[in-house]
């Protein structure tokens, strides 16, 4: 009786097709793989090592052709091992015990192998300490108590006014108003675009060349319509940020004046760091909830700063917005910005520094771990601290200079004159 098993021992391991169901070529039971040379399930497999062995000598009771299923398998045990032989199993394929112990014991060296590699690997995968992560959860925690993003305390301010003389800055201010709008599309797109430089830098020649004109002192004469609603918001923000800096793990450990040096000579940095969530990047204003608190820049310049501050500080929301920072990421920047070693009137410049580093490293290590491959992106962060440094001496310098004028400082808190009118030398 001839058998109708289908034999797979033609095809050699390497050759097997993995999408075809995986037949013992023995009893036509699933098979698990090649055993001694030919493609069997663990049944037929351990039969065939059993018999050569004991070196069994099995006879048929029928003719010698029995047909071999899984269900029948162990009715004739001679046939059965006929069957192993006809499709290629051979004894020379079975190893001896001593040869199986030597490969049990490889194959258990080679996972002890893999499982110290995954560990070395594991060990120098990116993570946060636990304090690195406390401190993470410390800061963000600051940031949302001092932060309201619904601006709902800016109807306490005094009103905005935005009508008035059209001075010629915010003439020029709504002149780049009107490009942010023309070109809100390729500002969308990489900082770097030629065509992105070419209309801001051509914008900014026609603001220097009709800087020169003699009308000029027209300015000096007009009414600064926001300064008051801005003084406020300007006090407001930097109460905020002192808030936000009493919160850093270790900065109340510092002295008293190291504390208020922090904080004079830092303050409005943080604020245009902060500001940067509220900045749009479609038409280049500051959105802080209905459409009396949207500023554009002519607004600004109706408080009396002129472009030489305006022009970079856009320069520089435009920049930090393209970071896509998260927000780990923009409190440990605030952090780091405030707890600056060299700011003025700073006496424990050690202990200052050791904070900074602390909040260097686990932003650092931060990046690491959300940013695979962007090494860059603490360079660039750092970066946004220098320029912050040119805009804070320019913003200085304006508001200095309209403290030392009655009218208009009349309209400044006493907080904005203590911080800004009265730096820290």
């Amino acid at each position: 009786m001839e058998s109708t098993v289908v034999s797979t021992s033609s095809l050699p391991p390497d050759e097997f097709d993995r999408n075809v169901p995986r037949i013992c070529g023995v009893c036509g039971d699933k098979a698990t793989g090649f055993h001694f040379n030919a493609m069997t399930c663990e049944g037929c497999k351990g039969f065939f090592r059993r018999s050569m062995k004991r070196k069994a000598s099995f006879t048929c009771p029928f003719n010698g052709s029995c047909t071999i299923t899984k269900d029948n398998r162990r009715h004739c045990q001679a046939c059965r091992l006929k069957r192993c032989v006809d499709i290629g199993m051979m004894k020379e394929f079975i190893l001896t015990d001593e040869e199986v112990q030597r490969k049990k014991d490889l194959i258990q060296r080679r996972k002890d192998e893999e499982a110290q590699r995954e560990a070395e690997r594991e060990a120098r995968r990116p993570r946060l300490t636990d304090e690195q992560s406390q401190v993470i959860a410390t800061l963000v925690e600051a940031h949302h108590k001092t932060y309201d993003d619904s601006y709902s305390d800016f109807r306490r301010f005094r009103p905005p006014v935005r009508e008035g003389p059209v001075t010629r800055s915010a003439s020029r201010a709504a002149s780049l108003h009107s490009l942010s709008d023309a070109s809100s599309d390729s500002f969308s797109h990489s900082p770097e675009s030629l065509d992105n430089k070419m209309n801001f830098n051509n914008l900014l020649m026609m603001y220097h060349e009709q800087g020169s004109s003699p009308e000029s002192s027209e300015e000096e004469a007009s009414s600064f319509s926001m300064l008051p609603h801005l003084a406020d918001l300007v006090s407001y923000s930097i109460q905020k940020v002192i808030g936000f800096a009493k919160m850093i793990p270790g900065f109340r450990e510092l002295t008293a004046e190291d504390q208020i040096a922090l904080l004079k000579s830092s303050a409005i940095e943080v604020i245009m760091l902060r500001s940067n969530q509220s900045f749009n990047l479609e038409d280049m204003s500051w959105s802080c909830g209905g459409p009396d608190f949207k500023y554009g820049i002519s607004d600004v310049t109706k408080a009396g700063h002129t472009l030489e501050l305006l022009e970079p500080l856009v320069k520089f929301q435009v920049g930090l917005k393209k970071l896509n920072l998260r927000e780990e990421e923009h409190v440990l920047l605030m952090a780091i910005c405030l707890l600056s070693p060299d700011r003025p009137g700073v006496q424990d410049h050690a202990r200052v520094e050791a904070l900074q580093d602390r909040l260097s490293e686990t932003l650092q290590a931060y990046i690491r771990l959300h940013h695979p491959g962007g090494r860059l992106l603490y360079a660039k962060m750092i970066q946004k601290l220098a320029d912050l440094r040119s805009l804070n001496e320019e913003h200085s310098k304006q508001y200095r200079s309209l403290s030392f004028q009655p009218e208009h400082s009349m309209q400044l808190t006493p907080l904005v004159l203590e911080v800004f009118g009265s730096e820290v030398s």
